[in-house]
Order: C-alpha cells, then sequence, then structure tokens
C-alpha cells in the first residue's frame, strides 16, 4: 500500500462533484480493482459477532439517535453481567468469539463497573475478544473519571479490552458534530482517543455516518483526517510492530426514522446548499455504494472497507462487495441503535455468506484483526494486517 498514485482532497471532490463527476460504474469499478489488488484469492470476509448495548442511558443525546434517553428518563437501562452472559453463550455456541461492546455516555456508573465487566467476562469466556468502547465513551470516562485518556485505556486494557471500534466519528467536522452531536467529543478529541491507542499498541477501526447536514467537502475531510492518522500511525508501526492502526472503515447513512436530526436542514451533497428533505440524499443505494468506492480510493492506506448491510439492507452491502469492500461485516445477532431508527434488517449465517458466494466470491470467517480463521491465525500473529 498504496496501491496507487494519491489522490487529493480536490481530486475526491471532482469525482464525486465536479465537472468531470465519475458515474457509479466507472468510480466503483475503480475501487473493485483496488480491493481485488490489496485482497486476492477471489475471498471476501465476515465475522461472527454479537452487538451488545450495555446501556441506553446518555446525556449526550445525540439528534441522530433514537436509542438513547437521558439519565432520568424512565426507560433508561443498563444490563446487568447475567444479562449481558446470556447474551454471549449463544454466540459461542454458534461458534463466536468476539462481541462489539458499546453504550452511551451514562453518568450512573462507576469506572470499577466497567473494569468489574471486563475482567468477569474474561474470566466466564477465557478466547473472548472485547471490541468495545467507541471514542466518545472513553473521552467521557476521562472527564467523568478525572484521568488522562492513556489512563483510561491502559486501565480497560488492563481489565480486558482487546481493540476498541470507531463508532461515534460520525463526520470530524466540528461545524457538523456542533449542529448534531454538540455534547459529544470534538473531532479532534476523537481523534486523539484513537491516536493514543494506536500509540499503546491497540488496534482500532475508524467510521463515517453520511447524508444529514455535511457537505461533500466535509465528507472528504472527514476521509483526509482519517487517513493523516493513518499515515502517522504506521510510519510508527515502521519502526514499532507492536503499535496499533486502524484496521478497518465502515461508512453508511444516517437513518432518520424518529430522530429529532430528521427535521433538520439537510445539505444537497454535490452543490453545498441546504434543502429540507427526510429521505437520504440523492437516493440510498447509489449513495451508498458511491461513499463506499471513494473511500476505497481515499483511504489508500487503511486494508479494509467494510459494507454496513445492517443499515443498507443485504442486496446493497452484497453490491458493496464489487465497489470496495472486501469485507460484509458482522453476523452480529443483534442491533439496537439502528433499528431504533426504523431500519430492521437481519440475516442468519448462512444467508451472510450465500451473499458472498452469490457475488462471485469465496466466503471466509475472519478475526478482529482480519486474518482468515481458514488459517487458524492465532491473535499473536495477528497484527501482520
Amino acid at each position: 500500500m498504496p496501491v496507487l498514485d494519491r489522490i487529493t482532497k480536490q481530486q475526491a471532490l471532482e469525482l464525486c462533484s465536479g465537472r468531470r463527476v465519475c458515474s457509479l460504474p466507472e468510480i466503483g469499478g475503480r475501487a473493485g480493482e483496488i480491493a481485488n489488488q490489496l485482497h486476492p484469492g477471489n475471498i471476501r470476509t465476515y465475522i461472527i459477532e454479537r452487538n451488545i448495548n450495555y446501556t441506553n442511558i446518555c446525556q449526550s443525546r445525540c439528534s441522530f439517535c433514537a436509542f438513547s434517553v437521558s439519565p432520568r428518563d424512565e426507560r433508561g437501562f443498563t444490563l446487568d453481567f447475567e444479562q449481558i452472559v446470556s447474551k454471549i453463550e449463544p454466540l459461542v455456541a454458534l461458534g463466536g468469539r468476539q462481541i462489539l461492546l458499546q453504550g452511551g455516555l451514562n453518568p450512573h456508573l462507576s469506572f470499577d463497573w466497567y473494569e468489574q465487566l471486563l475482567r468477569n467476562l474474561k474470566e466466564r469466556f477465557g478466547r473472548l475478544h472485547i471490541h468495545g468502547f467507541s471514542p466518545p465513551e472513553i473521552f467521557f470516562f476521562s472527564r467523568q473519571f478525572e484521568m488522562t485518556i492513556p489512563q483510561v485505556i491502559g486501565k480497560l486494557r488492563e481489565a480486558g479490552l482487546d481493540t476498541i471500534p470507531g463508532g461515534g466519528a460520525e463526520i470530524l467536522v466540528d461545524r457538523v458534530r456542533r449542529l448534531i452531536s454538540p455534547a459529544k467529543c470534538s473531532s479532534d478529541q476523537w481523534l486523539e482517543v484513537m491516536r493514543q491507542a494506536h500509540l499503546m499498541g491497540i488496534c482500532t477501526t475508524a467510521t463515517m455516518m453520511f447524508g444529514h447536514v455535511e457537505s461533500m467537502a466535509e465528507r472528504i475531510e472527514h476521509l483526509d483526517r482519517i487517513r493523516r492518522l493513518q499515515d502517522e500511525s504506521l510510519d510508527r508501526r515502521s519502526r514499532d510492530r507492536s503499535a496499533g492502526v486502524f484496521t478497518a472503515f465502515t461508512c453508511w447513512p444516517f437513518q432518520p426514522g424518529g430522530t429529532r436530526l430528521s427535521k433538520f436542514d439537510r445539505y444537497d451533497p454535490l452543490g453545498d446548499q441546504p434543502r429540507r428533505d427526510n429521505q437520504l440524499l440523492l437516493g440510498g443505494a447509489f449513495e451508498q455504494l458511491k461513499m463506499t468506492a471513494l473511500s476505497r480510493i481515499y483511504l489508500d492506506n487503511i486494508a479494509n472497507i467494510q459494507a454496513s448491510w445492517v443499515t443498507q439492507g443485504p442486496k446493497i452491502a452484497q453490491l458493496s462487495l464489487l465497489t470496495g469492500c472486501n469485507d460484509i461485516g458482522s453476523l452480529m445477532m443483534e442491533e439496537n441503535v439502528v433499528s431504533a431508527a426504523g431500519t430492521t434488517f437481519h440475516l442468519q449465517l448462512e444467508s451472510l455468506r450465500d451473499l458472498i458466494t452469490t457475488a462471485g466470491f469465496k466466503p471466509v470467517e475472519r478475526d478482529c484483526y482480519y486474518n482468515p480463521l481458514d488459517d487458524r491465525a492465532s491473535e499473536e500473529d495477528s497484527r501482520n494486517i
């Protein structure tokens, strides 16, 4: 990597909104070529994982979220340890060994609660990989419990945290964040959590939620900030193989159902002019596939681009495998946040594999570091991403 001449922000903007704007077949075809160069062998991967939202109580109350409730709301919940265990046991029975653990910014919980949860899970499920606590949560812990970000990450890792998901990024431009999530961490703070994780040898992922109040230029700025941090982390890894990096990137469209953000002025990303529209701008499938392709082309230093069948639906996720994605994502087994906004796609394991097969690829199960489990790669060896 990179496998092509690096494009600039201006060139990326022209691909999608300039005078020489590329058609979806053009940009999707190029992204597919890049994915095939990076991942030869005609395979596409997936992971068996369960998404566990341990609490819906969140003091941030972002305008795009239909799942969370305020700390005083009687609908608030926090799962206890046995409830979480009851969600993991079916995952283990299916052969999965990873959970995605995410919640809200809950002021009622102590830091000891999080540490004890991680320790108990590792003790109960020895092989369990815990991919948990997005940057807004970690930044919140830092403020709430008066610790530095490295202290928070260090204590969570000692208790059992393995990797950090890229949630809460939305758009890494503060103009946008002030409109949709003013109580959440800033762009710089999100990036700093990831920088510190990488410095400490912890791998992370990155995400983007688009199709709300942002412009196309702001989407590209988001991609550029991710790419710049990955450059920094890869340079460190060239000197220290234990350094962490972004293992993957995923983008998905804003789901408006039941959210306050659905009533905001939205941007037409091609013209950067506000418009009021309760539907995903430019049509969901077209926009999703084009953003996926642009992400694959622009993020020339991130090995894996993951589809999001939970928000796109299975068929659009399948098409994404031809327009830059090398991974169809997780079986998940449970999803609460997106479904609260009215998007309720569900898949069985065989259906997930069939999506890959009928797209013309071989389905291969992977671990959190994107190593094929068919090769029985251990997590110790999985740093070679």
